[in-house]
């Protein structure tokens, strides 16, 4: 039977909560698992975390396959999680619906903008959750919640039934609390193949200095742990223009794609946003085509770059977010300072679609850090193998 879900960290959206029963007999049977609220359950109106979406859009025709295929694996369905508004955000912040509880660091913003999918798993009413992942929202609320979590390679995972922000940058991610239940997920959703041994380690050297120095202190003995899976890491550098750039470029990309997949609705409706929210989409409509040619031009060099640099195997290694999540009461100017800080860094994988999975390797001032590994697209089987290696290594759940 179906446990009961005492949800006092607000990781569901308000009202009743929609469950499904899994199939029996499937690799996930007797696991239990949410979905981020811009994924389509057929007679729900997905709500995109935002109250005028809901208003106006119908009930959704019909189920992602991405939920289908958990569901015919044997998982049941538990219902559905907050989002930031249309998915666009760091934070996890939600005015309208309220922001989930960070589980591992109450005080603290619980990441955005998978955060009650990350929260449900963080707070144990889940074994698993699905998210998505743009620039970051799912791999910085598994860092800031202290949980495993991955970044498919861009396209791996159907999108079908999913909002759109970002359509070339868009993932649907999932987190774990214990990193089998990360890869078992793995098996049902990715693509077969790509399996094999991945190596030699790769230390980042740019998004090691780019984290302050006492997560890169913190994560010093997991580093040194993966090592003994993986032997002694090389330390290079990836991104020799700057992660600045990296992140202006990644930036102008992608808001250029979220006005063009949305601005035609905020438009149309004129919606009420909460803090930070218009100002994104004013700042995507405003993006000077110029600028977003060069960022894509930019794009395809640096995929180019990376992949070339990951086919045989090689695997980097750095801090999935250079600082432990932002307390609630940070202002304006420190929550945008910690993301443009730490999109530099995630735009690593989200600019060159490769596959990235965080684990909860270390705590900086009480709160978790995460250590990411990033393989080449289509290795995602593998990086999740790896993964488990390296979070026995570190005595983390397996």
């Amino acid at each position: 039977m179906p446990r009961d879900l005492d949800d006092q960290v607000g990781a569901f959206i308000p009202g009743p909560r929609s469950e499904l029963a899994g199939a029996t007999g499937g690799g996930l049977t007797g696991l239990d698992f949410a979905v981020k609220d811009l994924f389509d359950l057929a007679g729900v109106t997905t709500g995109y975390g935002n109250p005028d979406w809901l208003r106006t859009h119908p009930p959704a025709a019909a189920t992602a396959p991405v939920i289908l295929s958990l569901l015919q694996a044997g998982a049941h369905l538990r219902g559905k999680t907050k989002t930031v508004e249309l998915a666009y955000g760091l934070t996890g912040e939600n005015v309208w619906y309220g922001t989930p509880v960070n589980p591992a660091a109450p005080d603290r913003f619980p990441g955005g903008s998978s955060c009650g999918s990350a929260a449900a798993v963080a707070a144990g009413l889940v074994d698993f959750a699905l998210g998505s992942d743009t620039g970051g929202s799912v791999r910085i609320p598994a860092s800031y919640c202290g949980i495993f979590g991955i970044r498919p390679s861009w396209g791996a995972v159907n999108l079908a039934g999913a909002c759109p922000l970002g359509p070339s940058f868009d993932t649907a991610g999932w987190f774990a609390s214990r990193a089998s239940v990360l890869r078992r997920v793995g098996e049902v959703l990715l693509p077969g193949g790509g399996e094999g041994p991945l190596g030699p380690l790769v230390k980042v050297q740019e998004a090691w200095v780019n984290a302050v120095p006492q997560t890169a202190a913190a994560l010093a003995e997991a580093l040194a742990k993966a090592e003994r899976v993986l032997g002694p890491a090389l330390s290079m550098q990836v991104a020799p223009e700057g992660l600045e750039q990296v992140f202006h470029h990644f930036r102008a990309a992608q808001a250029e794609e979220a006005w063009a997949s949305l601005g035609s609705w905020v438009e149309a409706t004129s919606p009420a946003f909460g803090p930070g929210v218009a100002e994104r989409f004013a700042a995507a409509k405003a993006t000077d085509p110029g600028q977003a040619a060069t960022a894509r031009g930019f794009r395809t060099m640096f995929q180019h770059r990376l992949r070339a640099m990951l086919a045989g195997g090689a695997v980097l290694i750095f801090p999935t977010s250079p600082v432990p999540a932002p307390l609630l009461d940070a202002g304006a100017e420190t929550q945008q300072a910690v993301r443009e800080r730490t999109m530099g860094v995630t735009a690593i994988a989200g600019l060159a679609g490769l596959c990235e999975v965080t684990l909860p390797a270390a705590r900086v001032d009480g709160a978790p850090v995460g250590l990411s590994l990033v393989a080449a697209p289509g290795r995602d089987r593998a990086l999740l193998a790896l993964a488990e290696r390296v979070a026995g290594e570190l005595q983390l759940a397996i």
